[in-house]
């Protein structure tokens, strides 16, 4: 069963949260940063994105920016920006964007859980990334990004979350710059957070990745280097989540674009997908796919919708997922993509962009087509994740994403 506890946030003085939070530092660029930390001393970037305060063209993996890291840190805790919460607590977030809204726990989770597979896995990591996300911890001594968690629907831990939700204001409430509106509240009644853990403890027998697979690695591995003894309450053994129930969450579609139709006519690899699709042109508008195993293709100009025939696709929980069968039926056999995670010829647009960035990019003679899937479903997740399998690369984007800097884990 899943272990979690609350913990004593680092948090902004709430006239100053929406100054000090800052997307995820993995889904923006340094000049990027940059610009939305301008004027804003306050703004996390400059401990998640800390090269933003060093000489530009600075190796954003040196040594100096995880020390500017730690030492920006430091200073929004001594001007008072940021406070330690005195007592143990856990922490309601939601976020509403474009009318959705979506809401989780967030509080620490425990690493021996990760060890041992109660937190399960849909992907694999790399060790440079891992490697990042360790000088960072390591130097600031902190988990400033947070593990997006997910977990089928307990009612009763929905109802406790109501409920708090209506009989208390939150500390924080604003909408930031991209519309998403962000409300926390503070579980500050020992009461409630009992019951909260027991809850987990009882009916929870796991929880699932669903984003932040390098920011738990990188936890786990500080956590076995430091020599602490796992059972122990230690902050270390912990590291910041939040977690969602699976009802709550909505999964954008993650899609690909090529560079060339490795040396086919688009003639004949259209010709060619009509072995393994029934291919339709559709015109000029966009259209996603309505679908499970339906594909929308832009290619000069024309958007196609592409079925996958029965008997290109196996009933697994890796080989039913569209993602899959285009690899395997498309990118491999047609386009010569053996491995996407390497290929230069590839690229990953996540949903949240739209399918006219499909069409700017192939538009501008950049890619030469454009493939867009239908999401990925939060059961899908959990049934590979279940199975021990690993989904291929850039199969999920989850939206909206939390902001760093709100609550921040002390270790």
């Amino acid at each position: 069963m899943a272990i979690i506890k609350p913990f004593r946030a680092l948090r902004p003085q709430p006239a100053l949260a929406k100054d000090v939070a800052a997307r995820p530092y993995d889904v923006l660029n340094s000049k990027e940063a940059a610009a939305e930390a301008a004027g804003n001393p306050n703004s996390f970037y400059r401990v998640s994105k800390s090269e933003i305060d060093l000489p530009e063209g600075t190796d954003i993996h040196s040594d100096a920016v995880y020390q500017k890291a730690a030492e920006n840190l430091q200073k929004l805790q001594a001007s008072g920006t940021l406070f330690h919460e005195e007592t143990p607590c856990y922490y309601i977030y939601k976020l509403v964007m474009d009318g959705r809204s979506q809401t989780g726990l967030v509080c620490v989770s425990s690493i021996a859980d990760y060890n041992n597979g109660i937190i399960k896995k849909h992907e694999f990591t790399r060790p440079d990334k891992e490697l990042d996300r360790i000088n960072h911890i390591t130097n600031t001594r902190a988990q400033t990004g947070n593990v997006f968690l997910a977990y089928n629907d307990v009612p009763e831990l929905n109802t406790i979350i109501d409920h708090w939700q209506q009989r208390h204001a939150p500390v924080y409430d604003f909408t930031a710059e991209d519309g998403i509106s962000h409300t926390i509240w503070v579980v500050n009644e020992a009461a409630t957070g009992d019951q909260i853990t027991e809850l987990f403890d009882t009916k929870v027998p796991a929880t699932y990745i669903a984003d932040g697979h390098h920011r738990a690695a990188s936890a786990a591995l500080v956590q076995k280097a430091s020599g602490e003894d796992i059972h122990s309450d230690a902050n270390l053994n912990y590291f910041l989540t939040t977690i969602f129930p699976a009802s709550q969450l909505a999964i954008l579609d993650y899609n690909r674009t090529v560079k060339d139709l490795n040396g086919h006519s688009k003639a004949d690899f259209i010709s060619r997908l009509e072995y393994d699709f029934i291919v339709e042109a559709i015109g000029h508008h966009e259209q996603k796919p309505s679908g499970l195993h339906e594909f929308s293709m832009y290619l000069d100009h024309t958007w196609y919708r592409l079925v996958a025939r029965e008997g290109t696709y196996t009933a697994d929980p890796i080989g039913i997922l569209d993602v899959t069968i285009l690899q395997n039926n498309v990118l491999d056999k047609l386009l010569g993509i053996k491995d996407p995670r390497t290929d230069k010829r590839i690229d990953f647009v996540g949903g949240i962009r739209g399918l006219g960035e499909l069409v700017k990019r192939v538009d501008s003679g950049d890619m030469a087509v454009a493939f867009a899937l239908y999401p990925v479903t939060i059961q899908q997740l959990f049934d590979i994740a279940d199975s021990g399998n690993v989904m291929p690369p850039k199969s999920t984007w989850f939206e909206p994403k939390l902001r760093d800097g709100l609550l921040t884990h002390l270790i």
